[in-house]
């Protein structure tokens, strides 16, 4: 069966998600900014708790992907920290003033967190070139994407995303997310045939994942 990740900004979400099926949390703190870097207090407290994969933000701040060199230190040292707290993955992403992808620093990131594995972010979305931007994050060393194929949501990108699923031909994993509900997971499945899906799960205009819609996201993947 297909696997789920829930995008979860507080403790509960995480194990509300946990309780209802979900396989991976994507943990992360600043829901109004897209999601930003947790503290090692909230990121412990999650590994507590948690037996499923925990995968953990590095993200300095919101607003663009361009980082100056004290955010990337940043970065770099948050990285460090976190992989002593027993976390499986990480996700990030940088981009160069003109959008392309950051190869040098998105790979000393990648270099750094090993053997831990990391998800390239949403900042896919913003990337200058599609298929330019796929073989670079490959490159660098990330073992998937996160992405609503470059558009507003997984729905309008969903031909983006069939067409990344088979460019990519198992070298990473794309993984669609951006606007993923239970009402759309199906036909987003049938079109991308991707393996792994990320939605919040949050439905109530709250800042918590919804248990009956994490189990409706998991019991709709075939």
């Amino acid at each position: 069966m297909d696997k789920l990740e829930i995008a979860c900004f507080n403790l509960e979400s995480a194990l509300i998600s946990q309780q209802n099926g979900a396989d991976r949390i994507e943990l992360c703190d600043g829901i109004a900014l897209g999601g930003t870097t947790p503290n090692e207090e909230m990121v412990t407290k999650a590994r507590a708790v948690l037996t499923i994969d925990l995968y953990v933000m590095i993200r300095p701040r919101g607003g663009n992907f361009v980082y100056s060199n004290a955010e990337f230190m940043q970065m770099k040292a948050e990285i460090q920290a976190l992989k002593k707290l027993n976390v499986d993955g990480f996700v990030f992403g940088i981009l160069n003033e003109d959008k392309t992808i950051n190869s040098n620093q998105n790979a000393e990131l990648v270099t750094l967190a090993k053997p831990f594995p990391c998800t390239f972010h949403r900042a896919f979305d913003v990337a200058a070139d599609l298929h330019q931007s796929l073989e670079a994050v490959i490159q660098c060393g990330f073992q998937a994407i996160l992405t609503s194929g470059q558009k507003p949501n997984v729905v309008e990108g969903g031909n983006q995303l069939s067409e990344l699923v088979k460019k990519a031909n198992g070298r990473i994993t794309i993984m669609p997310g951006g606007g993923l509900r239970s009402t759309n997971i199906e036909l987003i499945q049938q079109k991308t045939k991707a393996v792994f899906y990320h939605s919040s799960a949050i439905t109530d205009g709250s800042e918590t994942a919804v248990a009956s819609e994490v189990v409706a996201l998991k019991s709709n993947l075939k």
